[in-house]
């Protein structure tokens, strides 16, 4: 059904009994939604302000998503900008592209059922965007896309059966030099926990983490034209582009 003042109301007593609730350690059961909020638009977040689903399943009626095609901001549940916060939030199945952050962002106790394209896009300028517990689950490709610049910064965050859980942009038009820290994450089934450009000085760390069924990393060749793709060179931690330390891969 479509947001009405009825869901409304129910959505602030429930944010307003889950704000102080928002559990951002290591889960690895993906909550049942209190509710469902279909969005004919995509909703933004202002800059520097926060908003807290209450745990209901947001999503968007029609269908946005359009299986592996790029989307755009259009096509996302969310916009976040500059230093804007999300929390306790399910991402439903039926959009293109989840959460955009078109600066700085935090995502707190964000949840993905079934990712279609990606589940969020990072394109601040600089600066630290921070995903603080939550998970994703069923992403054909990409679980984190990386376009900006600056860092993206996970924490206890569960992830099953995807593709990827960052890639830092292949061909971007514009280029940087990214980074990425991932800390106490459980990754299971995935191709590739991080994706990085080598050549772009972009760099990724993975510590106290649990993989399994997973990659840690593959280290990219990329590219700023946007027909071509980047190209793998290699795998594996590389002590420059992709550091890992205390990861385990069984008895976690």
């Amino acid at each position: 059904m479509s947001l009405n003042m009825k869901t409304l109301s129910l959505l602030a007593v429930a944010s307003i009994a889950s704000a102080a609730t928002t559990n951002t350690n290591l889960q690895t059961t993906f909550p049942k939604p209190s509710g469902t909020t279909n969005l004919a638009a995509v909703k933004t977040v202002a800059a520097g302000g926060s908003l807290d689903g209450g745990m209901y399943q947001w999503d968007r009626s029609p269908s946005t998503c359009n299986d592996q095609s790029e989307g755009g901001d259009a096509d996302a549940v969310f916009i976040l900008e500059d230093g804007a916060t999300l929390s306790n939030v399910v991402i439903g199945p039926n959009n293109g592209e989840g959460v955009h952050c078109l600066g700085k962002c935090t995502l707190n106790n964000v949840w993905w059922t079934n990712v279609c394209e990606d589940a969020a896009t990072f394109k601040q300028s600089s600066g630290t965007s921070y995903v603080n517990g939550g998970g994703a689950r069923g992403a054909e490709d990409k679980v984190f896309q990386h376009n900006g610049g600056g860092t993206v910064a996970v924490k206890n965050f569960y992830a099953t059966d995807i593709g990827k859980l960052y890639r830092s942009c292949g061909n971007c038009a514009t280029q940087h030099a990214r980074s990425s820290t991932f800390t106490n994450v459980r990754v299971e089934g995935a191709k590739v926990v991080a994706g990085v450009n080598a050549n772009y000085g972009d760099t990724t760390t993975i510590k106290n983490s649990c993989l399994k069924d997973s990659s840690i990393c593959w280290i990219y060749q990329g590219t700023s034209n946007n027909s071509k793709e980047p190209t793998k060179i290699g795998s594996g931690p590389s002590g420059t582009a992709c550091v890992a330390s205390a990861v385990k891969t069984s008895g976690c």
